[in-house]
C-alpha cells in the first residue's frame, strides 16, 4: 500500500510557498496569483513566475522557513507508517527546497519529496530564483509544475491525503482520500468518495480502522482480474 501526501496546508500548517513569497517577492505575484485564481494560467506557469520575483538570499529563505510549523501529529502519522511497512511519498505543486528545509527542521529526512525544483544562481553578487517542473510532469492535463495523477499511479492501493486545489485532479484516481478543507467540499461536490479530517492524529485514528479493509478490496480485486 502506498501514500501519498500534499504538503502545503496539510502537513503544513500555513502555505510556506504564500509565507515566502509575502515577505519576499514584488508585489507583482498577488497579480500572478490572481491570474492563476481566476484559471486564465496554470499553476506552473503561476509559480514559475512568482518565484522569479523572489528578492532574498538563502538566509534570507531559511531564516524564514524556520517559522514555518507543521501539524504537531504528523511525526506520530509518519512513525506509524514506518512501522507498519506503509510507504509514504510527500507529493506538492509547492517548492521542494521550501519543504525539505521545513522537514529537516523537525527532524524529519527519510520521506520522498516529489516537487517543483528550485534553482538558486548568482546574478551580480545576489541570488536570484527559478523554478523547474518536477521531472515527470511534462503534459500535465492540469497545467502544473507536478503531475499528482503520474505520481499517484501504480498496482497497489493508493491513499491520498489533501486539502486544497492541487489536489482535485488526483482525488478522482486514488483508492482512498483522505480531505480536509477545500478538497473536501470539492469531494462532496464531485460526489467522490473521501474521509473528512481535521488533523494528522484525527487522520491516524480514522486511517487504522478503514486501511486493513480497503486492502482486502484490492486484493480481491486484482485476483478476480486473474482469474
Amino acid at each position: 500500500m502506498q501514500l501519498f501526501s500534499d504538503f502545503d496546508g496539510t502537513i503544513s500548517i500555513q502555505d510556506v510557498t504564500d509565507v515566502v513569497l509575502s515577505c519576499f517577492a514584488e508585489p507583482e505575484w498577488e497579480d500572478i496569483e490572481q491570474q492563476w485564481k481566476d484559471g486564465l494560467i496554470g499553476s506552473a506557469e503561476c509559480m514559475h513566475r512568482q518565484i522569479a520575483l523572489v528578492r532574498a538570499s538563502r538566509r534570507e529563505l531559511d531564516a524564514i522557513l524556520d517559522t514555518v510549523a507543521i501539524d504537531v501529529g504528523f511525526l506520530a502519522f509518519r512513525d506509524y507508517c514506518r512501522i507498519n511497512g506503509l510507504a509514504l511519498t510527500i507529493v506538492s505543486d509547492g517548492v521542494d527546497y521550501f519543504i525539505r528545509h521545513v522537514l529537516m527542521r523537525n527532524g524529519i529526512t527519510d520521506l520522498p519529496v516529489v516537487a517543483n525544483l528550485l534553482h538558486c544562481n548568482l546574478v551580480d553578487g545576489r541570488e536570484s530564483y527559478s523554478l523547474a517542473p518536477a521531472p515527470n510532469s511534462a503534459g500535465c492535463s492540469s497545467s502544473s509544475g507536478v503531475c499528482k495523477c503520474r505520481v499517484v499511479s501504480g498496482t497497489e492501493p493508493q491513499v491520498y491525503i489533501g486539502d486544497g486545489r492541487s489536489d482535485f485532479c488526483v482525488a478522482g484516481r486514488a483508492d482512498l482520500v483522505f480531505a480536509k478543507d477545500n478538497l473536501a467540499d470539492y469531494c462532496s461536490d464531485k460526489n467522490i468518495p473521501f474521509i473528512a479530517f481535521d488533523n494528522f492524529a484525527d487522520l491516524l485514528s480514522r486511517m487504522k480502522a478503514v486501511i486493513p479493509s480497503i486492502a482486502r478490496q484490492r486484493r480481491a480485486a486484482l485476483q478476480s482480474k486473474i482469474a
